[in-house]
């Protein structure tokens, strides 16, 4: 946290180029890739609820202390979107109005604060003196029913504190059952997971599309969303298992067996393969069909991040292929130790491919994003650490305990 800091602090001071681009694209790519973490490790929660999985049991502290983590990462979240709404960055292009009104006042064109119109009979009604503007953007201006600031906000603020809600309730409940024992509080979490499994289908895509994908403007994608969700889920059950294996290491979770390993490193191996599925199936239908509007896309990445790019899906995909085959891989505490860091890296620079080429046509990875990415890891580790001291961790009275204790497969 404290290289985090140094990072954030000098940052701010040495990259001030382009309204500080670099360090807001850092802000962004770390704020949104903890948050992935912690809402792909709700989503799972939710899904073992809701399909009455009953080894997942085992592992229910570690999914609730890593989603515990969504309120802080919501923070920095809100905080760049701040900066965006008030032009303290331009990541998102279509929050300037210059893009979107279509007149400008002849006297005020080219000034610090231009006055702007939608169309000439609101400039005739103001008795404005107008001119085309040359910032005009028709494509953007066309989507402003839905891209503007005031919806953006209300769908921000509705996905955060849904998320947040759905967790504090999860966790609580969980709790409450350690006291009480017994089947109601079980049926309601089942009854609640089904309802949040629901909601999160619908928001985890309007939300890349309103966070990840506005950032290039023009382009859109009807894969987009399952392959941000996929990105979220494969790493959010990458971090749960190297933190599983940690405990372990230090005496805990001592009824996890090789079998609940085996299993959440099938959950790596076939998610890491949807998420390659995704990833290819996009770009190959798009590069294919090479639509100028829809190729713009993949063109800035492959000209200009061309090593990143394809390198991050070779890692993420290949790798986890070939180690991860295995039934004794699976059961293997290094194996998944080692796979689970070159996944983590790996997926980071998927969310660095979604978000910064949007935002500047070149950026170099340098002692910036490490230091950011140090930071936040400590932050996330920290809290996730904090809220795992905070009860016992394996549960005590769940329906499903006994069955979990002795898993086998």
């Amino acid at each position: 946290m404290i290289v985090g800091a140094i990072a954030i602090i000098a940052g701010f001071f040495v990259y001030g180029e382009n309204h500080h681009a670099r360090w807001w694209s850092n802000m962004m790519i770390n704020g949104f890739y903890f948050l992935g973490i912690a809402l792909g490790a709700l989503f799972f929660y939710a899904l073992h609820f809701a399909t009455e999985t009953a080894w997942a049991v085992m592992l229910r502290r570690v999914m609730e202390a890593v989603f515990s983590f969504i309120p802080y990462a919501s923070v920095v979240m809100i905080i760049v979107f701040i900066g965006s709404t008030f032009h303290w960055n331009h990541i998102y292009h279509w929050m300037d109005e210059a893009t979107t009104m279509q007149y400008v006042t002849a006297a005020s064109e080219g000034s610090a604060h231009p006055d702007y119109f939608y169309s000439l009979e609101a400039a005739e009604k103001a008795g404005a003196d107008v001119m085309a503007n040359p910032s005009y953007d028709e494509l953007i201006a066309n989507k402003t029913m839905y891209l503007n600031k005031p919806f953006f906000w209300i769908r921000t603020l509705i996905y955060l504190a849904t998320f947040i809600l759905f967790g504090n309730w999860f966790r609580k409940r969980s709790l409450k059952e350690d006291e009480v024992g017994g089947t109601e509080i079980h049926m309601k979490g089942y009854k609640r997971a089904a309802v949040y499994l629901v909601i999160f289908a619908v928001f985890s895509s309007t939300l890349s599309w309103d966070w990840l994908m506005s950032i290039d403007t023009h382009w859109f994608s009807t894969l987009y969303g399952w392959y941000v969700f996929s990105g979220m889920w494969v790493s959010a059950m990458n971090i749960i298992t190297i933190l599983t294996l940690y405990l372990i290491s230090k005496g805990y979770l001592k009824e996890v067996n090789s079998s609940h390993l085996q299993d959440m490193g099938k959950w790596v191996f076939a998610l890491s393969f949807l998420w390659s599925y995704l990833w290819f199936s996009q770009f190959m239908l798009i590069w294919y069909s090479n639509i100028p509007e829809e190729v713009t896309y993949f063109i800035v990445r492959i000209n200009e991040y061309k090593v990143p790019f394809f390198g991050m899906f070779i890692v993420n995909f290949a790798l986890p292929m070939v180690v991860l085959m295995s039934r004794d891989a699976k059961r293997n505490p290094g194996f998944l130790i080692a796979m689970g860091t070159i996944i983590f890296i790996g997926h980071y620079m998927d969310t660095f491919m979604l978000i910064v080429p949007g935002v500047m046509e070149k950026m170099a990875f340098g002692w910036l994003e490490v230091g950011f990415l140090l930071g936040f890891m400590g932050l996330f580790i920290n809290r996730v650490f904090s809220s795992l001291a905070k009860a016992p961790l394996e549960p005590q009275k769940s329906p499903y305990l006994e069955e979990s204790l002795h898993h086998s497969i």
